[in-house]
């Protein structure tokens, strides 16, 4: 558990690390996420610092985040050669623990997926995946009002249309997709239609 004085400490520093727009989306996050750990009974305390920290790495210079990862070991993917800015979310979880001093496994493992998501995530995992996706600040995402209300309707939809909405934002642009966005999407579609299905059947059982 945060303690107040250590919150504060935190919000002020990344006040001055982060640009004034990337600081609103985050502190826009870190409550959008405990608004979602109060609906399904998650660690609301988890929640709330995982989504303030997630983008912690976020503002920095792309070769920096670049050399960053190269001096203390942490893999870097051909894709995430071409484009640097996919490394601050496994940096941002390295810096979440060595430079905020946050060790719970939780957390950090939110931060590290909370852009491209990861097969099998748990709940705090999409808490923060979806809290990005949907904070207040947020205004140029498509279908955001149908997104907000599933995600508090129902968690699980509301990954898969964040996911599908993703995919194909990103083949329109015609740039370069993740591949881990991709296995993620193929996760969780499969395990989409695995629960229609299953609902199908119980409905005319």
């Amino acid at each position: 558990m945060v303690m107040n004085d250590q919150w504060k400490q935190m919000e002020r520093q990344l006040k001055e690390e982060l640009d004034k727009k990337r600081y609103q989306h985050t502190v826009g996050v870190a409550y959008t996420a405990s608004c979602l750990a109060m609906r399904y009974d998650a660690d609301l305390s988890k929640a709330m610092l995982a989504g303030l920290l997630h983008d912690c790495a976020k503002c920095l210079p792309g070769q920096k985040q670049v050399h960053l990862c190269r001096k203390h070991h942490i893999a870097i993917r051909d894709v995430e050669l071409v484009n640097p800015s996919l490394l601050h979310a496994k940096l941002g979880a390295f810096l979440a623990k060595t430079k905020y001093g946050v060790d719970d496994v939780e957390i950090l493992h939110a931060i590290e997926v909370h852009t491209t998501g990861s097969p099998g995530m748990n709940l705090l995992d999409k808490i923060v995946f979806v809290a990005d996706y949907i904070e207040p600040n947020r205004e140029k995402a498509f279908g955001l009002p149908e997104i907000r209300r599933l995600a508090f309707a129902d968690m699980d939809q509301a990954v898969v249309r964040i996911l599908h909405d993703t995919m194909h934002y990103l083949n329109q642009k015609k740039g370069a997709i993740d591949p881990k966005t991709q296995e993620t999407y193929q996760y969780y579609i499969e395990q989409w239609n695995r629960r229609e299905e299953k609902e199908k059947k119980d409905e005319f059982a």
